[in-house]
């Protein structure tokens, strides 16, 4: 009978857990989707409430931004996005923190030469308040 109960008990935390992370990567890909649509149609205030003050954006020639750098670069940089397709994309949660890696498909212009953008991306959000906010971002060459 002791067993059983036991049993159960587990049962019972395991599925709550997974439940539980369920939402979490639910909620970390709608904030993943967030970025992406805001990196195609920047947006100052939807910049400021996704991105974690705290954050260090990378890209793949090895610039390093700070989240006024980030939201600076792309409402005025020479980058002007049209379509961005994130694909064979993953989601792994510990707490309050997300691992998010994925392949960056993009059609964009620099300084209005058109340009086709395919690099990996792995990206750190953290869980701040009730909202996932993205801390680090780090692209590379595949």
């Amino acid at each position: 009978m002791y067993k059983s109960i036991l049993l159960l008990t587990l049962m019972v935390f395991s599925a709550i857990n997974l439940n539980a992370q369920s939402k979490d990567i639910q909620a970390v890909s709608a904030a993943v989707d967030k970025l992406t649509k805001v990196i195609v149609d920047p947006d100052r205030a939807v910049l400021e409430s996704i991105a974690s003050d705290a954050l260090s954006y990378g890209h793949s020639a090895g610039k390093v931004q700070n989240k006024a750098e980030f939201i600076d670069d792309l409402l005025n940089g020479p980058f002007d996005f049209s379509s961005v397709e994130p694909s064979n994309q993953t989601i792994s949660i510990s707490g309050k923190t997300a691992i998010v890696r994925h392949t960056f498909v993009a059609k964009a212009t620099n300084a209005g030469v058109p340009t086709d953008i395919k690099i990996g991306i792995m990206m750190v959000w953290r869980k701040e308040g009730s909202a996932w906010k993205l801390y680090a971002r780090q692209a590379f060459r595949l």
